[in-house]
């Protein structure tokens, strides 16, 4: 009953999807969306799956560097100069990559912002950069920081093949070895609690007030990540439709 329920859920949003997606664009307006949430609370996989959804492309910042970087721009020669001495990216330089992406002809009818802006500073720029005849749709996603860490700290990697488990929600058959391979898991330096709540430490401090300001402009719309992957996306997939119609 359970499955049979799940699979028309996931039939109808599917639909509702494909719904939206016709509707981009379709009248003048360029669509975005701004997908926010804490590291951790599965922001990633949500943007992927909007993006091939909803047939617009997802833009992260993080990607925007290491393209930039990798491909020797002027844009990413300066953003190394800043990385290679230690100091963070100004704003302006990150707004810069992110207003030659947008620029691209794939981005025409609309985008989704994974990561971005995240400051208040960068919503501000981003706000006088939109035009008129720009649909905003921000999206929170609502993790606990206790949630967060026990994710963190229970994910198991294997070094060998890469596949990832997690001791408290789908731990492997037999305790630190792979399943598929047989070789030892770890634990990564940077998904030691201690770590974890420093970078949550830091996200709320600089995404509280961006969270306000979207709200006060009656345009965030929260969701609760710590349902299943397929229930947080049909959320998503909700907000969207009821902001889109």
């Amino acid at each position: 009953m359970n499955i049979l329920f799940w699979s028309l859920c996931l039939c109808a949003t599917t639909f509702t999807a494909l719904t939206f997606a016709q509707q981009i664009g379709a009248k003048g307006n360029q669509t975005i969306l701004i997908l926010l949430g804490p590291p951790g609370s599965g922001k990633g996989t949500q943007a992927i799956r909007l993006s091939k959804e909803l047939g617009i492309p997802q833009i992260s910042t993080g990607d925007l560097f290491r393209e930039n970087i990798s491909k020797n721009t002027p844009l990413g020669q300066k953003a190394k100069a800043y990385m290679n001495e230690g100091k963070l990216v100004p704003d302006e330089l990150v707004l810069d990559m992110l207003f030659d992406r947008v620029a691209q002809p794939d981005a025409a009818k609309g985008y989704l912002l994974d990561g971005s802006p995240r400051t208040l500073a960068q919503a501000e720029a981003l706000d006088k950069y939109f035009k008129n005849g720009v649909d905003l749709i921000v999206l929170n996603l609502e993790v606990p920081d206790g949630v967060i860490v026990q994710r963190a700290e229970g994910r198991l990697t294997c070094q060998n093949c890469g596949n990832v488990y997690n001791k408290f929600f789908s731990p492997p058959k037999k305790e630190g070895e792979c399943d598929k391979c047989g070789k030892e898991l770890s634990v990564r330096p940077d998904d030691r609690a201690e770590v974890v709540k420093e970078r949550l430490s830091i996200y709320h401090s600089q995404t509280k007030p961006l969270i306000d300001y979207y709200v006060k402009k009656g345009l965030l719309d929260s969701v609760d990540g710590t349902q299943s992957p397929d229930e947080v996306f049909a959320a998503l997939m909700e907000k969207i439709k009821k902001r889109a119609n």
